[in-house]
């Protein structure tokens, strides 16, 4: 594949609710432009974008990838991306680096839940968009609904540039609203050109109408010879909406029948007359000063990494994009996130899992590298001499947790590693241990990124796990003072004893997690055994007597106490202690108590209502509502951790996926008694069942 200057590169991404038809776009495009020969299926799993076996398996894709055409002396860089949001990450990483978005749209459906989210996070990252409406050709297409459900969604900025001639099994060909000119397709697949359809002339009027005026209104002196009732030609209005479509003025709407190979050639040719080329972007010098980059081949060397893939055999496979200046085989690259230089080894431009050699990769286009060993996902590739950095990419935090079991004791000498590898894979994963519990927790966007990304670690690493639901890490104190607690141990086996003897005080101390102090008078208890009391009441308090959680918010006052001048040791004391501790604790009426969240979580307001109520359900005490923009609520409340371990799908149930939330540790509360007794049993029979 030849190399191009940034004015004849479009880097596109597609997006969209999940089952809309991007993979096929994209197979039919490459079909269509002859990259490839046969064109492939997503059921049969054979298309170029999903290649990952856990794609051919699923029948989804799951990861984003990277499919170059050539056509019209351009070179257009389509990013294929997954549509289900347990894989929203690769979306993240994918607009951190297109120039424009297409976002599809299911003409039987209309506008979805992942429209919505799409076009907002295309809305974040000022992005140019179109939307194309898929699937003309299937039973209960509408055109009109579509487009209306996009108008009432997006606002009038979306304007039709292609008005369908048919839908269902007559759709035959478009209108093209700026020229004016309606096009049917042959037999055999080609275009000719055809009169404008009764119907469609009113419409056809409007929208370009709309269009004329928004390409108007991006140039001043056109806007005053429109008004002035010039003729404005073509040229001129190609080029004004270029400028409406890069800042957003205008979203221009086109139809397709990917599978059909219908409207896809009259959409490439829109993305490279309409969409933008790469164009300057910012960067921080070493100094923080912030400078504007050019794309330049031979400007200072600015390239982001934006994906990873970790191979078991070649090692990891680093996706990037340059910004400035050319990255080449066999060079040297700076990281200036990690303070480190990278050897460069073979440059790649990678179409699916096709890797094809080149020697470099210049400003504007994409490529990959093997076996970067310090460069991260989100990380910059610099010119050593002179570094400079661009922004990362902010990936969503995870919202769904299990812990992590290794099956077999090679699977747990593996383990730590393979999940390191993971997330060089996929940033929105976690990795973490629970110091109470010693559970090792992975953490994602749901429960099927989660199992498909264990399924991953066992395929590619050959580490076998299994999850559950983390253990709640609760906690035990007291909730009355108890006075004089005594223990005596006393141990004779010959020789040296054993003797300690103590007299506790327990009290609640509900604003710190543990105070000792101790009263002695007259050395009953030598100075030198009292850190060995202190020591001996922490490591009881390790292991509660009520379910062996650890104990806390307690002060605990050594206040007598007797000692052997012989048998008395720090050993003696801290096990005297210990047992006091413990029988204080018992008698202080123990209560279980359970980590608080505090919960925001964002819905439509036709959902806060259900969200309230599932609340309720869930132990909540709701702090407070807070109106948002577009139609949007903020809840706050504080929830038990116990009732959130699966709200990621149960949020996500109740809002058709329109809700959000985030969390965050609060503090510990007493757990209801009705629900603690269960718990105790549960905790008490785990023990049980660990100690035979």
């Amino acid at each position: 594949m030849k190399q191009y200057p940034p004015e004849r590169i479009r880097n596109i991404g597609l997006f969209s609710h999940g089952g809309t038809g991007k993979t096929s776009l994209t197979e039919a495009l490459l079909y269509a432009t002859r990259t490839i020969s046969r064109m492939g299926r997503v059921e049969e799993g054979t298309t170029v974008s999903d290649w990952d076996p856990d794609e051919h398996k699923r029948r989804i894709s799951i990861s984003l990838s990277i499919v170059p055409l050539e056509w019209r002396e351009h070179k257009v860089n389509l990013i294929d991306t997954p549509g289900y949001f347990d894989f929203v990450g690769e979306v993240h990483s994918a607009m951190r680096i297109v120039d424009a978005a297409l976002i599809l749209m299911d003409a039987t459906v209309g506008v979805e839940v992942g429209t919505e989210h799409m076009w907002e996070l295309a809305e974040a990252h000022r992005l140019p968009r179109a939307l194309v409406i898929n699937k003309m050709d299937r039973e209960h297409a509408n055109f009109t609904k579509a487009l209306a459900s996009a108008r009432t969604a997006f606002g009038n900025r979306v304007v039709p540039m292609h008005l369908p001639i048919g839908q269902e099994k007559s759709f035959q060909g478009f209108v093209d609203v700026l020229s004016g000119q309606a096009y049917r397709y042959t037999e055999n697949g080609a275009l000719e050109s055809t009169a404008v359809p009764d119907e469609l002339v009113s419409s056809l009027d409007e929208f370009r109408t709309q269009l004329i005026e928004a390409a108007c209104e991006s140039d001043e002196e056109l806007t005053l010879r429109y008004l002035e009732g010039d003729e404005i030609s073509t040229d001129e209005l190609r080029a004004g909406l270029r400028v409406a479509i890069a800042s957003g003025a205008v979203v221009p709407v086109f139809v397709s029948a990917a599978t059909a190979l219908k409207g896809v050639l009259p959409l490439l040719d829109a993305i490279i007359d309409f969409f933008p080329a790469p164009g300057p972007t910012s960067a921080t010098r070493a100094d923080g000063q912030r400078i504007e980059l050019a794309p330049d081949p031979s400007g200072p060397l600015a390239a982001i990494v934006f994906k990873t893939f970790a191979d078991p055999f070649v090692g990891k496979l680093s996706y990037f994009r340059v910004y400035s200046g050319t990255l080449r085989t066999d060079s040297h690259a700076a990281v200036p996130q990690r303070g480190e230089t990278e050897r460069i080894g073979q440059l790649f431009v990678v179409r699916g899992k096709e890797q094809i050699p080149v020697g470099q990769i210049g400003p504007g286009d994409i490529g990959a590298v093997a076996k970067l060993q310090v460069a991260r996902t989100g990380d910059t590739l610099t010119d050593p001499g002179r570094p400079i950095t661009l922004a990362g990419i902010k990936f969503p935090e995870p919202v769904f947790t299990v812990a992590v079991f290794p099956r077999t004791k090679t699977d747990l000498d593996k383990m730590g590693t393979a999940l390191q590898r993971l997330l060089e894979e996929d940033p929105t994963l976690r990795v973490g241990r629970e110091n109470q519990t010693g559970e090792t927790l992975l953490s994602g966007l749901g429960e099927s990124h989660i199992q498909i990304a264990l399924d991953r670690m066992a395929r590619k690493f050959g580490v076998q796990v299994d999850w559950s639901l983390p253990r709640i890490p609760y906690r035990e104190t007291i909730s009355v003072p108890v006075r004089r607690v005594e223990y005596k141990h006393k141990k004779q086996t010959g020789g040296h004893g054993q003797y300690g003897h103590v007299f506790l005080d327990l009290e609640p101390l509900p604003d710190a997690d543990f105070e000792f102090h101790e009263t002695i008078v007259g050395g009953v208890v030598p100075k030198q055994f009292i850190p060995a009391v202190e020591k001996g009441v922490r490591e009881a308090m390790e292991e509660g007597v009520l379910a062996g959680y650890p104990v806390v918010n307690v002060k605990v006052t050594l206040v007598d106490g007797s000692y052997h001048s012989v048998d008395s040791s720090e050993l003696s004391f801290k096990i005297a202690a210990a047992q006091a501790f413990r029988k204080g604790q018992a008698a202080a009426k123990p209560i279980l108590l359970e980590p608080i969240m505090r919960l925001w979580v964002t819905v439509p307001d036709t959902y806060t209502g259900d969200v309230m109520s599932d609340l309720n359900g869930k132990r909540a005490q709701v702090l407070g509502m807070t109106p948002g923009e577009n139609g949007r609520t903020t809840i706050e409340a504080l929830v038990p951790l116990a009732e959130l371990q699966r709200y990621a799908t149960e949020l996500r149930s109740l809002t058709q996926g329109r809700g959000t939330f985030r969390t965050e540790f609060s503090h510990y509360q007493p757990v209801p008694q009705h629900l603690a007794e269960s718990i105790i049993q549960q905790s008490r029979a785990r023990q049980a069942a660990v100690a035979s």
